[in-house]
């Protein structure tokens, strides 16, 4: 056990590194009406080192919160638009013969950039979806014989639009699963509609400022990692996973026939990262199970893998992890 003065010590630093994440908020809260969620989430993928799968009708912001988050940090940003034609040297770059040179040079694509919005992924061919999987995973890409690292921070910020599913190449389920958070946006309410209208007929719209440097936010991912994560925290995050692959031990029989597969060990990862994150995020220096009940839809949606029974009876995965919360034991 560690010890209360560490805690207290571990509190304060905490405190202090994290004063920026005010300045994020109030810099994108210029830009992005309502939405905290959605901004929240962002913020827990970039601290924890995650990419973020975004799902949401057309015109929800996307692609402006990725944007504005890029422009906060001093970052490089690239915005690739998926379409059927795509190819992956589009996306990693290619060898371009230089008659000047009289040799071959490679061409970086526009993956080499530390924000991805990778915007309507499900409408490109498999082929380009692989790529960009790829270069999420390894951070690396390879270009002829040679090999580049991609900078840090990385992140993926992946959008698809759950209309439209004619003509689109739905993502792999063991694919899907390379994203930390999967992210559903919802229609803003009448205020922040009213709120959005006035912004975008003014004369001018506001932008961000660049308030921290790609620096600030390695330094502050080696900081959430310190964040605290008591035994009785871990058990609680296991029990959760292990609630989507054996829902009989935990007294939630009726969910055997509606699950095919449970949340795999990236889950677990994934969610005890992501509660470090969003304890960070409200200025803490340990997690409570608050944090992991906050992170657990984003965590789980998209790893729960339904059967055509649920599909059938109207069932989400967002019901099942609502039930296995409401179920598991808190510490």
């Amino acid at each position: 056990m560690i010890e209360t003065t560490d805690i207290k010590a571990l509190n304060e630093r905490i405190q202090q590194e994290s004063a920026f994440v005010d300045m994020i908020n109030m810099e994108m809260g210029k830009v992005i009406v309502g939405q905290k969620h959605m901004v929240e989430s962002l913020l827990v993928g970039l601290l924890s080192k995650g990419h973020i799968l975004l799902e949401g009708v057309p015109g929800l912001a996307k692609t402006l919160a990725i944007n504005s988050l890029a422009n906060t940090i001093k970052a490089k940003f690239s915005r690739i638009q998926f379409t059927p034609d795509l190819l992956p040297a589009d996306l990693v770059g290619t060898m371009i013969y230089s008659q000047k040179k009289e040799e071959f040079e490679v061409r970086k694509g526009p993956i080499f950039s530390n924000f991805i919005l990778a915007d309507e992924i499900n409408r490109s061919p498999a082929k380009v979806q692989s790529a960009l999987l790829e270069a999420m995973q390894e951070r690396q890409v390879t270009i002829g014989v040679h090999t580049y690292k991609l900078e840090e921070p990385f992140l993926v910020l992946a959008t698809q639009n759950p209309i439209e599913q004619e003509g689109t190449y739905p993502l792999p389920e063991a694919q899907v699963d390379r994203f930390m958070l999967k992210i559903v946006i919802d229609y803003p309410n009448k205020t922040e509609e009213k709120s959005i209208l006035r912004q975008n007929i003014t004369s001018t719209f506001p932008t961000t400022n660049a308030i921290l440097s790609t620096e600030d936010i390695i330094k502050a991912r080696e900081v959430v990692r310190d964040v605290y994560l008591d035994e009785k925290i871990e058990n609680y995050i296991t029990d959760i996973v292990f609630a989507t692959r054996y829902p009989s031990d935990y007294k939630l029989e009726k969910f055997k026939p509606l699950i095919n597969y449970g949340a795999s060990p990236r889950a677990s990862i994934n969610l005890a990262l992501a509660a470090k994150a969003f304890a960070f995020i409200r200025r803490r220096g340990y997690v409570i199970p608050e944090d992991v009940r906050a992170v657990c839809y984003d965590v789980l949606r998209h790893r729960i893998g339904l059967s055509y029974e649920a599909e059938a009876e109207n069932i989400k995965s967002e019901d099942i992890i609502t039930e296995i919360l409401n179920t598991v034991e808190v510490p």
